[in-house]
């Protein structure tokens, strides 16, 4: 999950967070009193303007969405009325303190149309809550705007005290209207986040082939080419050179087709796809420098995209017991539990492995995190270390084997 890290606010100015003190009122004039003066005054004129924005926008939408030109209307005023939040939320913080996170970009997914777009934008709750705000502002700006102005003139001792209350309403109807719907909000944005880290993975996946196959398989067809061109040359005036050149391009090819079986091996491995993640493990803790002891327990196999990162997951971390922990011996243990699949991987190597190691544990975290997965490490220096991965539970479909089956034919 995506930490946020917060900014305190300065001395005399409200957080963001509902619990937070409001700073106490006072005599003086200071700097923070001028500056909720001066919002509270600006409330009339930017009320004034919003609210005229809003009703145009609303009487003109929904009056012609008997036509066809009716709901792009409104959808594009709803857009227009984020931005005046933005704007909002902008002067709030400068004049009031008042720190707020800005809502996510309407989720856009490459492919679609106009229409499921239009929907988007026309049920956008930021967008209405945005309407909801300038509409109700407009009575409450002049209430505002007479009374400091009568205030700075009249009742200057105790105007710190009546711009203090004035602008901690204001400093609610923020919070209230035009923060983000916090779980809502803050859930899009993850999603946005992740589909963006898978993206990132399967294009680096994707280079990875590609160079695995022009650098071994490819480049080794080619020169296993050349071979068989020169001893066909020499097959009729130098037998003996053309068969032991034979004998050298047979060899070629055993390691092509080796290295072929190892780049499929790591794209999606068949024992895998036929007998789970018991044998598919084991296999991997086979080729570990370290004895490792595979503990699955399962009484079903979870969905094949599920097990495929448990299984990538398990062979990075064993890769790195093999590169890295100079360890006697390892264990693996993957069970479920409830709606969650769980993997420890431990060893009692050196230790100090981390998240920004330079080991890919880094990008391991990011694999699980956007499928909504959690991965903790604890490697004190000297060891012992222990991994700790959870997937969600996805439950296997005939379409996973059914896909599986025909892609090992």
């Amino acid at each position: 999950m995506t930490e946020r890290l917060s900014t305190p606010p300065p001395d005399g100015f409200s957080g963001a967070t509902p619990g937070d003190r409001l700073p106490p009122a006072r005599f003086a004039y200071d700097r923070h009193t001028w500056k909720e003066i001066a919002h509270l005054l600006a409330n009339f004129p930017v009320s004034l303007l919003a609210f005229v924005y809003v009703v145009t926008m609303l009487s003109v939408g929904v009056g012609l969405t008997v036509t066809v030109v009716g709901f792009p209307l409104l959808a594009v005023g709803l857009m227009g009325a984020r931005q005046l939040g933005r704007l909002e939320r902008a002067r709030a913080r400068a004049l009031l303190g008042v720190r707020v996170d800005e809502p996510s970009r309407l989720p856009r997914r490459r492919g679609d149309g106009l229409l499921p777009r239009l929907w988007m934008a026309l049920k956008d709750p930021v967008g209405w809550r945005t309407v909801l705000y300038d509409f109700m502002r407009l009575p409450w700006g002049i209430l505002t705007f007479v009374i400091t102005l009568t205030s700075l003139f009249v009742l200057w001792p105790v105007l710190p005290f009546i711009a203090r209350g004035l602008a901690n309403a204001d400093r609610a109807m923020v919070r209230a209207l035009l923060s983000p719907s916090d779980e809502l909000e803050r859930r899009i944005a993850e999603l946005e986040s992740d589909r963006g880290i898978v993206v990132d993975t399967a294009a680096a996946d994707l280079r990875r082939i590609e160079r695995d196959l022009h650098d071994g398989a490819q480049a080794r067809l080619v020169n296993l080419a050349m071979g068989l061109g020169l001893a066909k040359e020499k097959l009729l005036e130098d037998p003996d050179t053309a068969a032991a050149m034979v004998d050298e391009a047979h060899g070629e090819v055993k390691l092509a087709l080796q290295e072929l079986r190892d780049l499929a091996r790591g794209i999606h491995p068949a024992v895998l796809t036929d007998r789970g993640l018991d044998a598919a493990l084991s296999s991997v803790a086979s080729r570990c420098t370290s004895p490792v002891k595979v503990t699955v327990d399962l009484a079903e196999r979870p969905a094949a995209a599920i097990e495929g990162i448990a299984y990538f997951t398990v062979s990075e971390l064993l890769q790195n017991v093999s590169k890295h922990s100079g360890a006697k011996s390892a264990s693996v243990d993957v069970w479920r539990s409830s709606d969650r699949l769980l993997i420890q991987v431990g060893d009692d190597g050196r230790g100090g492995a981390s998240l920004d190691g330079g080991t890919g544990m880094k990008g391991l975290a990011e694999r699980l995190t956007a499928v909504d997965g959690l991965f903790v490490v604890d490697s004190p220096e000297g060891g012992p270390t222990l991994v700790t991965a959870e997937l969600p539970w996805r439950d296997r479909t005939a379409a996973d084997d059914t896909r599986h089956a025909s892609g090992t034919r």
